[in-house]
């Protein structure tokens, strides 16, 4: 972005209706340009916002970070810099850089991080993110600047252990190698800049950072699962042309790309993303290559797998209805360029990727991108349970077809709901109120700052479900959030994972509402959306057709009339 476009944008009025997004700005330099920038990439981030950013004291990062927390952000990003540590550390100071002074500095260094990460565990406002040191460390040393100096590396040990410690309080840093990724270290210093208005940064390094800044409060939506082909993507060969011992993915053989593509697909699947195969190819011999011992993804962490001669776009489409997700929530990866225009040309939404199996460059890049894709800020339980719960839906779904109206199969399912309304941080409530799509009451995501100030309202309240059955369990599958006061009961958020679909689980949702809170009527914050087709259909059988929009309301005398039996074990905790 160029300076005269980052101006245009903050210039434009925010929408009649946004909403205040205040945002505290901590660093010791004169922000400037990184302001402007900064402000025009968060309104790019949440169009829906006002975004205003409140700075700071000059060369007090510290103290500008303890008077942010005294006041109500939305968000506090923070940039740190050398001289934030010690002003020895920069070119604005005089203090000397006598080689007795260095231990000085290196304790300096470490009380003042000590006293920055102490503010950041204290302060409640999250998102909260922060970057490292991005500019160079001046000679200091009386050492080479070809060689890492005693005092360079104690520094930056100390550094690194910061980093450690805020990262366990869930702030966010940002990854060095993402600001290398965008920014040369070369470009990044303005020292003229510094030392005529104290602003260290070059327009692209500052454009840059504040983009990794702005993008860091929202995070991305994270995909569900990846589509994989097998011959020559997970491993080297055409299987039906030499066989199943001569396909390779190892080193010796000159096929490490396709073995570290197969770790890496398992360290997916054990982070909770789904991985499904779509091969044109001979389901006999695929099925005897999955048997190969030094196959470093197994075939118990894929499901399912379409092995046929058919349209590669069919098999996507099957693998979509089998785990009852969308299009746009999937990655496909093919070595042919063909395959992926066909599929592409079926599915617009779907995120395609060429497996770059002659060029190592891309294939690294590859890496990185899909583990943007899939990548998430902490594992839940529920990661770990997806797969087999897709399996156990899936025999759910041929059990309850087996019985007609599934009346006795669901009567027989042995299914539990837990209710919770504790309100903790949960970084899987969190996720299901951010992700899902189909039972949604009204399609409102919720920024980390959002979710905070709901958890921390005594009059809201938010109540998070999970199921099992005696298929297995499927961890946290629903959760919904509204307000009490006077005797009235409104929902203004109301997810359920597509997992948990016809289970009546909605209804029991609903029932259990009733029998707490006591209303006589619950108000639903319901507004159609281009995906929320069941939550729709859910809603007009209890109420009928046409659907109000925004407050519908229903009485518990609807509800009743209108509830089918429930055959759940309720446990409340």
């Amino acid at each position: 972005m160029k300076l005269l476009e980052a101006l245009k944008i903050i210039k434009s009025p925010p929408e009649p209706e946004a909403q205040a997004f205040p945002v505290a700005l901590c660093c010791g330099f004169t922000p400037l340009h990184f302001e402007t920038f900064l402000k025009a990439h968060l309104l790019q981030v949440h169009p829906e916002k006002a975004i205003h950013i409140r700075g700071g004291l000059f060369g007090d990062l510290a103290g500008n970070l303890d008077r942010a927390a005294n006041d109500a952000f939305s968000a506090v990003i923070v940039a740190l810099e050398w001289s934030d540590l010690d002003a020895r550390l920069g070119l604005r100071s005089a203090g000397g850089w006598l080689p007795e002074q260095l231990p000085d500095m290196v304790a300096t260094a470490r009380l003042q991080l000590d006293r920055i990460a102490s503010a950041i565990e204290q302060m409640s406002v999250r998102p909260l993110v922060i970057s490292l040191p991005t500019l160079p460390l001046p000679p200091v040393s009386y050492m080479s600047p070809n060689r890492l100096s005693p005092f360079e590396a104690e520094l930056r040990s100390h550094v690194a252990s910061f980093s450690s410690r805020i990262t366990s309080c869930r702030a966010t840093v940002i990854h060095p190698q993402a600001v290398d990724r965008v920014s040369a270290p070369a470009a990044r210093f303005d020292v003229k800049s510094e030392l005529l208005a104290g602003f260290p940064y070059t327009l692209e390094h500052a454009d840059a950072l504040a983009g990794l800044a702005a993008g860091a409060t929202a995070g991305r939506a994270r995909k569900k699962g990846l589509i994989t082909d097998l011959d020559d993507t997970l491993w080297h060969g055409i299987l039906g042309d030499v066989g199943v011992p001569a396909v390779c993915w190892s080193l010796d053989q000159h096929a490490q790309l396709h073995g570290v593509y197969q770790q890496f697909l398992a360290s997916l699947a054990a982070a909770g993303t789904l991985i499904g195969v779509a091969s044109k190819n001979d389901p006999a011999l695929v099925e005897e290559a999955f048997r190969r011992e030094d196959l470093l993804v197994t075939k118990d962490r894929i499901f399912p797998l379409e092995v046929h001669w058919n349209a590669k776009s069919q098999s996507v489409a099957r693998i979509l209805r089998a785990w009852n997700i969308s299009a746009d929530a999937v990655v496909f990866v093919d070595d042919s360029p063909m395959e992926i225009a066909e599929v592409k040309a079926a599915f617009p939404d779907l995120t395609c990727h060429l497996f770059p199996k002659d060029d190592p460059g891309r294939f690294w890049d590859l890496l990185v991108e899909l583990r943007e894709d899939f990548g998430t800020s902490e594992l839940t339980n529920e990661d770990t349970l997806r797969l087999s719960s897709l399996r156990s839906r899936t025999k759910w779904l041929e059990g309850a077809g087996n019985n007609g109206a599934g009346e006795q199969f669901l009567s027989g399912a042995e299914a539990q709901l837990t209710f919770s309304m504790a309100k903790s941080p949960d970084a899987r409530a969190f996720e299901l109120l951010n992700k899902t799509n189909q039972f949604n009451l009204n399609g409102v995501r919720l920024s980390e700052a959002d979710w905070n100030a709901l958890l921390s309202d005594p009059d809201r309240f938010v109540l998070k479900v999970s199921y099992k059955d005696r298929f297995g369990p499927l961890g946290t599958i629903a959760v919904l959030a509204g307000t009490t006061g006077n005797g009235d009961i409104s929902i203004d958020h109301w997810v359920m994972s597509c997992r948990a679909f016809s289970r009546r689980i909605e209804h029991q949702c609903l029932k259990w509402v009733f029998d707490r809170f006591q209303p006589e009527v619950i108000a639903l914050n319901f507004s159609p959306t281009p995906r929320n087709g069941p939550t729709r259909e859910f809603l007009a059988s209890l109420v009928g057709e046409p659907l109000p929009e925004n407050r519908l309301r229903l009485s518990r005398n609807s509800f009743m009339d209108s509830c089918p039996a429930l055959y759940h074990a309720v446990v409340e905790n």
